[in-house]
Order: C-alpha cells, then sequence, then structure tokens
C-alpha cells in the first residue's frame, strides 16, 4: 500500500512548506486509515481482468459484491484481454478520468501470416514508435476517424516460427489489435494478435495490487458473516493511490468544505506545494491527513505561490470528498470565490 510520505511526494520532488498547522483529529481520518465503510466509498480495485467478460460485465459484478450503487473502470479492455482494469467506488469514480489520460503498458503475442526474418520485424517495429496515424477498427464504439498516437516504445521480445512476443507503452486510446495488423499490412505477408494483456496503467502495474474477483468475494464474505475486514482492506486501495503521480497542494482543515462546496483555492489556504508547479498543471489537493480533497487546475506556478500573499491559485474542477466532512469556516459570501 502507498505510503504518506510517497503519496507526498511529486515527481521525485519534495514539498514546499509556506505555513505549518496541526489537523483536527474529530473530522476526517487518515487516508490509510479509513473506517471501512469509508474505504469502500474513497476506494479503488485493481482488478486483474480475466478473458470472458467485457469491462462493463466486471464492474457490473464488483457493484453486486459490494452492494454499492456506483462504480466504473479506466479504460476497456476486450472480452479476450487480460490485465488491469482500474474500478472506482462511488466517490474514487470521479479520479477515473485521470488515469485514462495516462500511459499503457501492454504484454502480447502476435502471429504473421507468412515468413519474415526477425531483422525485418524489427526494423517495422521501429517505424511504429512514435506519433503513429490509426484508424479504429470496425467494431469499436469511437468515431472511425483517423487519428494520431503516440507509441512511446514497442519491442520484441521474442520470435518462435510465425509468432512474435512484444510489448508495447502507449498512449491511451491506442488499438493494439489494430497497431498488430498494420504491422502485417506493411510487412505484406499479414499479421494478427494472437493475444494481449495490459500490464500497467499510469504508475500502476501488475506487482502493485491486482485482485481476482474470487478474491473480492472471499473478502466480503469474511467482512460480512465473521467481522474480518482485514482481506478486503489489503484489497481496497484508497482513491489517493491513483493520484500519487500528480503535482499537489496540502491545504489547511478550514479550507477544505469550501473547497467541497466548490469554492477556488486561494493561496491564504495552502500550507505545502510541490516545488514544480506550471501554470495549467493538474492539481491534487490534500488534508493534513493526506486525503484527497479535490482535483483542479494551476492559475499560478510554484514560485507565484511562493512569491504572493493572495490569490486563486487553484481553479476546483472536481470534488472528491463530501460536503461536511470538515466543518463550515467559511462565509456564504466567500463560496463561489476562495477560500
Amino acid at each position: 500500500m502507498i505510503q504518506l510520505d510517497k503519496l507526498m511526494k511529486s515527481n521525485n520532488s519534495d514539498l514546499i512548506i509556506l505555513d505549518e498547522e496541526t489537523t483536527d483529529v474529530n473530522y476526517g481520518w487518515d487516508y490509510n486509515n479509513r473506517p471501512i465503510d469509508k474505504l469502500i466509498k474513497y476506494g479503488i480495485l485493481y482488478v486483474d481482468k480475466p478473458q470472458g467478460p467485457t469491462s462493463h460485465e466486471v464492474v457490473a459484478w464488483v457493484r453486486k459484491i459490494l452492494q454499492i450503487n456506483k462504480a466504473g473502470h479506466s479504460g476497456t479492455l476486450d472480452p479476450l484481454v487480460t490485465g488491469i482494469l482500474p474500478i472506482g467506488l462511488e466517490e474514487s469514480t470521479k479520479v477515473l478520468s485521470v488515469l485514462l489520460l495516462g500511459s499503457k503498458e501492454y504484454h502480447g503475442v502476435g502471429r504473421l501470416h507468412g515468413s519474415i526474418n526477425s531483422e525485418k520485424l524489427n526494423l517495422i517495429v521501429k517505424e511504429f514508435t512514435g506519433e503513429i496515424y490509426q484508424k479504429p477498427p470496425q467494431k469499436s464504439a469511437v468515431k472511425k476517424v483517423t487519428r494520431t498516437r503516440q507509441i512511446y516504445d514497442f519491442q520484441i521480445l521474442e520470435v518462435k516460427d510465425n509468432l512474435f512476443l512484444f510489448k508495447v507503452i502507449c498512449e491511451s486510446g491506442t488499438y493494439i489489435r489494430k497497431l498488430i495488423y498494420d504491422m502485417g499490412e506493411i510487412l505484406g505477408v499479414g499479421a494478427t494478435m494472437a493475444e494481449l494483456r495490459r500490464s500497467q496503467v499510469c504508475h500502476i502495474s501488475e506487482s502493485d495490487f491486482l485482485l481476482r474477483i474470487h478474491d473480492l468475494v472471499d473478502a466480503v464474505y469474511l467482512w460480512k458473516n465473521d467481522d474480518d475486514e482485514s482481506k478486503l482492506r489489503k484489497l481496497i486501495q484508497p482513491v489517493e493511490s491513483a493520484l500519487s503521480e500528480l503535482k499537489k497542494l496540502v491545504i489547511r482543515d478550514s479550507a477544505i468544505d469550501s473547497i467541497c462546496h466548490g469554492a477556488q483555492l486561494a493561496i491564504p489556504g495552502i500550507l505545502q506545494l510541490s516545488n514544480n508547479i506550471l501554470k495549467n498543471d493538474p492539481i491534487a489537493v490534500y488534508s493534513l491527513k493526506g486525503e484527497l480533497v479535490s482535483i483542479g487546475t494551476a492559475q499560478l506556478s510554484s514560485k507565484e505561490i511562493t512569491d504572493l500573499d493572495k490569490g486563486i491559485a487553484i481553479l476546483t474542477d472536481r470534488v472528491i470528498m463530501n460536503v461536511g466532512t470538515y466543518p463550515k469556516m467559511w462565509k456564504n459570501s466567500d463560496t463561489k470565490n476562495n477560500t
């Protein structure tokens, strides 16, 4: 599980401390020690999706198992594709768009329809690295128009007869099946994808927190029937784990409820901040207990926030924390303006 000291880092940079203040233990919870009902409300599952079901079916199973009203996934996997499927629970569905923007890593097996030597195969892979043009396949749900996608890394790991094992790190929204098909067309022999597994989403990899659906069933049974929540706590990750790579701010307790009501974050409400914030960067806003309060867009750089005494630092885009988690400490006339 991601620890607080790791969470409170941003791109390997320590936070700048503008002011020091204590947090009231009577409100909120340390993000790693929420009561189980709050962990579910602000939790994410990193499911190891099996072959067969659709991504939507897996989400429906999770809702039924946990008996919750809302869940959603980040990045559809085809029924025959396996691997990481992040599923946000309740309030955590609001952060899934951040994961959708990140890079993805896949391992797969391709099949050539004719004989091609390894040297030529490795050369063609280089042509499909960098910015490529790609038209979504006919069976996809998106508009069938040619668009560009970034292939950050494309490697042939092993070749045996007409089969080749590959690894791809790519921009979100890249169709790997179409990538292999297009390679085959350029090679002149044709190629299809035989197997595919998503091995990483943003910073979340297979070695982190992957769970299988039957593990979740077992954990919920122990919780409901034996009052043992230990296994469920190991499976459900706090929402904060999804955003540990975002630049961040830590704010005063007194600023939290106004943000939860949609206010913009002004400089006086900030205690700590990443030292490399630039204007228009996406920003995660945290409480002193490490709880995710909101996601916003920087209006000032780290240097400007540090040098100025007042002004709007962050425009609030998405509120994660529920209203009333911390007490109201603002005037009504200030709600839409700043903290």
